[in-house]
């Protein structure tokens, strides 16, 4: 063997290392970077309600967090179960105090629908805090059968899990799913599991594995008003007047059971039963100074709609022209005025703040799936600022005229998917505007009006005749 033969092919084989974990670093970077689930933290004990009694599934959790390693922890993760995720309308999380946590989707290797959760005190060693959990899906209930007679009863089945679905180890968990109606047709069991009236309780259960997951399935009568509103135009239009105008255009459809067969006017008629799958009508809620109330449909006026005037609210109850069953829809306009000094503030800075909701009161457990909001404006507004209470998307503005603008106005578009009752929040929109533009209108009418007399003046004393008549004698 030659002298240093040894030595190369050492130095070579040092070479290659070198490369493969050159080749390797961008993955071991990512690696290294993704969230790591700490394996520290126990659902020390976990209890589910699960809320069936609408045309939502609104699933509350109060989990009690232990920390059982050394050092103290400040965040913790949440994992949707797959397919789950896409149904989700609203999430809320509260620590003990009942102070909102902030929650980031992150990405976990092999999981999707993750998210971070920050606390907001540490977690020391040892300790627990209980935290209350809260979601509202949508489009999770499914009718079953998908179409029934105008007699039959409206079932649907849900489908979840038995477990709460969670990254980290639970000691003990129990559930209890409240439903409409005691008319249960079947429902996972798995004990220990027990009914009492319209409840299932299942559990407790004890030492739950992470990522468990055991399907559950109950099939029972719901026949609250699967009433989904398809599109919501709502228009808000700002008057320093002293008047706010609000318009709304809705779609709605019966999203239960499909009807099938004929409907009989008489046979419904003679129903007096009041646990029906169809629709007859439902109540609005408008704010405590509404006024000029108007309401149609594409017929004309709603005549049977009643407004009732509360402590708090005005009540408004629309019934449609034909009651709506399962695939049936309507649509109709609803309009009213309010003052704008409960809405319109003027800040110490000068400027200008509207306060009102992206999103007002349709009927009870509603579900929007689509909303655009426009604000129009008052003419000549500058250094426009938006805070929004959630994730909006801001689409492009548009320019609005109105009867006797000289100028268009500026028209703020939002638009939102998927909303429920609890996204009746308020929309903030801080603008300048200079007090003297609200004498624009009566100036550019006098203005008109000073014009239209003087031409009015010139035709008066102007002689358009042909031939100038000649005076007679006497």
């Amino acid at each position: 063997m030659p002298p240093h033969s040894h030595h190369k092919e050492s130095v070579g084989g040092l070479g290659k290392m070198v490369k493969i974990l050159l080749t390797l670093l961008p993955i071991l970077t990512v690696v290294s970077c993704s969230p790591i689930i700490n394996p520290n933290i126990v659902n020390k004990h976990v209890e589910r309600i699960i809320d069936l009694t609408s045309q939502l599934v609104k699933i509350t959790s109060t989990i009690t967090l232990e920390n059982t390693g050394k050092e103290s922890v400040n965040n913790f993760h949440l994992i949707f179960e797959p397919g789950q995720g896409g149904n989700l309308s609203y999430r809320i999380l509260k620590d003990t105090a009942k102070d909102e946590l902030r929650v980031t989707p992150v990405k976990i290797e092999n999981y999707k629908d993750t998210f971070n959760v920050k606390l907001n005190q540490p977690l020391n060693s040892g300790k627990t805090t209980t935290i209350t959990l809260e979601y509202i899906f949508t489009n999770a209930l499914v009718p079953y059968p998908s179409s029934i007679t105008q007699k039959e009863r409206q079932l649907v089945r849900y489908f979840g899990n038995v477990y709460f679905y969670s990254p980290y180890k639970t000691v003990k968990q129990s559930s209890s799913i409240i439903l409409s109606s005691r008319n249960i047709e079947s429902y996972t069991k798995v004990k220990p599991v027990s009914v009492s009236d319209s409840t299932i309780n299942y559990g407790p259960y004890s030492e739950i594995k992470p990522f468990t997951t055991e399907s559950l399935v109950v099939h029972y009568e719901n026949n609250s008003p699967f009433l989904r509103v398809t599109k919501l135009d709502r228009l808000i239009e700002i008057s320093h007047w002293g008047n706010i105008a609000v318009q709304e255009d809705i779609e709605i459809l019966h999203t239960g059971a499909k009807l099938q067969g004929p409907f009989s006017r008489y046979d419904y008629q003679r129903d007096t039963s009041s646990n029906h799958h169809s629709i007859k009508s439902y109540k609005t809620i408008l704010p405590a100074a509404a006024h000029s109330i108007y309401y149609r449909d594409s017929n004309g006026n709603i005549s049977t709609s009643q407004v009732r005037a509360r402590k708090d609210w005005i009540e408004l109850e629309l019934r449609p022209r034909f009651p709506l069953f399962g695939g049936w829809k309507s649509s109709y306009t609803l309009g009213y005025s309010i003052p704008s000094y409960q809405y319109l503030y003027k800040m110490p800075s000068g400027s200008y703040m509207l306060r009102m909701r992206l999103l007002d009161h349709v009927f009870d457990d509603m579900h929007v799936d689509q909303l655009e909001t426009n604000v129009v404006l008052p003419l000549g507004v500058t250094n426009v600022q938006l805070k929004f209470p959630y994730s909006v998307d801001r689409l492009s503005d548009d320019i609005a005229h109105k009867y006797l603008d000289s100028v268009g106005r500026q028209v703020i578009r939002l638009k939102k998917s998927n909303l429920v009752e609890q996204h009746i929040q308020d929309l903030d929109i801080v603008y300048d505007w200079q007090p003297f533009l609200l004498f624009h209108k009566p100036i550019l009418i006098a203005i008109c009006l000073y014009a239209l007399f003087l031409l009015v003046i010139v035709y008066v004393r102007l002689d358009f005749s042909i031939h100038k008549p000649e005076n007679k004698k006497d």
